[in-house]
């Protein structure tokens, strides 16, 4: 099934515009705790299946992990489930904008 895709910069451009956008980060804890996207949900990839009903199917989630493969991984599964999605390729270690950690 296909789904669309973006950028890191489209992404942070987004944002910077205040634009209020749906992200879901897919990586693993440890990764989650150096450094995110302020105000992206965190649901490893491991248990997105058992944390699908905390998600909007309603609004595009945009979906992100380090490099671009967990992200498009979780797009397929929920793409699959109904939901709209799109996949950040190039992941975190592409993004140039500022991280939070917390």
């Amino acid at each position: 099934m296909a789904f669309k895709a973006t950028t890191p910069n489209e992404v942070a451009e987004r944002l910077n515009k205040g634009e209020t956008l749906s992200l879901l980060d897919v990586r693993e804890q440890d990764e989650w705790m150096e450094g995110h996207v302020a105000g992206a949900k965190h649901i490893p990839l491991g248990e997105l299946d058992l944390r699908l009903n905390e998600l909007d199917p309603n609004h595009e989630l945009i979906v992100i992990c380090r490099s671009g493969n967990r992200s498009r991984m979780a797009c397929e599964f929920l793409s699959e489930k109904g939901f709209h999605v799109v996949n950040m390729t190039g992941g975190l270690s592409a993004w140039t904008s500022n991280l939070v950690r917390d």
